[in-house]
């Protein structure tokens, strides 16, 4: 058997990472083991009229030849196949495609295997590059903030006695107008209304203020341009409400009961503030860990412009258009056929395959490998927030997938680490309601 690579200039390469390797593959290998091949189904096949084991060796191969000879000369490319690389030293990104070629020299079989390389590339300097990192320490006020959006959540509401004001809930019947014809959409009855909530037409909601329980109100409502409903956009209609009932908010009192519902048993306030402290701060760690990641991942992005290979990224691309499918048919059992097409992602995933060649050579090549304590670290961060840790601590252990993940984002705490230590770091504070979300 005999392997060679084709030279450049005898085939245009596609990609930077493509390559080509020529095999011959002598018939006589092949025909050696067919029969083996055959020797070996011969001991087990079966065929009425003889005991197993017992079939003419003739006709066990006018039943298994064809079969054998498949499965022969699939494993003698392999062989080539793998002899060729081993001897080029090449990374073979994905699987080959073997390529017959024409009957050539009598006595051998001619194969082109195409397939693509991983990436050979250093790590580029960042040391130029700089990294604005966000810092929050969660003193008072931000405890005080996280307790008043805890109240709000568990807002109640009771007859209000008074017109209507914003922050109040409103029950209404109503009945929308075109040129004097109800339209499809527009009436409603026992409906929720919250005042200056948003949920509704501007000129909606700012007509409900001020209004009374057992009032009936006529107003005119402009649709924007935009609107959804093309036979209501750009339009004025005319809406006749009912007000049915109008109940203001009622927040609870910070007290026993409150912090008993958040989980403190005996209704103490000052472990339900520690306790709230305690998670905030946890979270405020996270927000401020995922910030600083997606800056160091975007700095070994810019400063290492590599190939991928392409194999790799509709590999990815794949994966993740499954991952939609399945995520949308949980939402919705009816959505299990709904079309998801791998080249919606193909964008995303080569980024995804980018990144993770540059953060597997800049592991190797910094020697960045996870050790047992900083996996156990991040356990235990997953375990703090649930009632049993060290029962969470015991699940991770004995689930090898789940472990796996704890090592992979020790892994990228590893590279991250990295990145701020040879990058030109700066401190900047971040106002709490912006890194929330919450800012207005």
């Amino acid at each position: 058997m005999e392997t060679t690579q084709e030279t450049n200039a005898t085939a245009a390469v596609p990609s930077p990472l493509e390559r080509r390797i020529e095999m011959i593959v002598a018939l006589t290998e092949i025909d050696r083991e067919v029969e083996q091949q055959l020797k070996r189904m011969a001991k087990n096949a079966k065929l009425p009229g003889f005991r197993p084991g017992k079939v003419p060796m003739k006709m066990v191969e006018q039943m298994y030849g064809a079969q054998a000879r498949s499965e022969a000369i699939g494993a003698a490319v392999e062989k080539a196949f793998g002899q060729a690389v081993r001897e080029q030293n090449l990374r073979v990104a994905g699987q080959p495609r073997i390529e017959p070629k024409p009957a050539g020299t009598e006595g051998q079989m001619e194969f082109t295997a195409i397939f693509e390389v991983f990436p050979e590339f250093k790590i580029a300097d960042i040391g130029g590059h700089a990294i604005e990192r966000a810092v929050l320490t969660v003193s008072d006020a931000e405890v005080d903030k996280t307790i008043e959006v805890l109240r709000k959540q568990r807002t109640t509401y009771a007859t209000a006695g008074r017109p209507s004001e914003k922050g109040d809930r409103l029950v209404v019947d109503f009945t929308g107008r075109k040129n004097g014809e109800a339209f499809d959409g527009g009436t409603a009855t026992d409906y929720p209304v919250f005042v200056g909530g948003g949920m509704m037409l501007p000129d909606f909601e700012a007509a409900l203020e001020g209004v009374s329980e057992g009032q009936e109100k006529v107003f005119d409502v402009a649709f924007p341009e935009d609107y959804h409903a093309k036979d209501l956009a750009g339009t004025t209609v005319q809406f006749t409400v009912k007000i049915k009932s109008v109940e203001a908010p009622q927040l609870p009192a910070v007290d026993a009961d409150f912090a008993r519902a958040l989980g403190i048993a005996d209704g103490d306030l000052d472990k339900m503030r520690a306790e709230v402290r305690a998670n905030l701060e946890r979270e405020v760690a996270k927000r401020l860990r995922a910030r600083v990641k997606e800056q160091a991942m975007n700095v070994l992005l810019e400063t290492n412009q590599i190939e991928v290979p392409q194999a790799m990224v509709q590999v990815e691309a794949q994966q993740m258009a499954d991952n939609a499918r399945r995520d949308l048919e949980g939402r919705n059992p009816q959505m299990k056929n709904l079309p998801v097409e791998a080249s919606w992602f193909t964008e995303q995933a080569a980024r995804r395959v980018r990144l993770g060649l540059i953060v597997s050579e800049l592991v190797r090549d910094k020697d960045l490998h996870v050790k047992p304590d900083q996996v156990r670290a991040v356990v235990d961060e997953f375990a703090a927030t649930f009632e049993d840790p060290q029962e969470v601590v015991r699940w991770y252990y004995s689930q090898p997938q789940r472990l796996a993940e704890a090592e992979a984002l020790a892994m990228e705490n590893n590279v991250v680490d990295w990145v701020l230590a040879n990058a030109k770091v700066s401190d900047k504070e971040v106002a709490f309601d912006e890194l929330m979300g919450n800012a207005a």
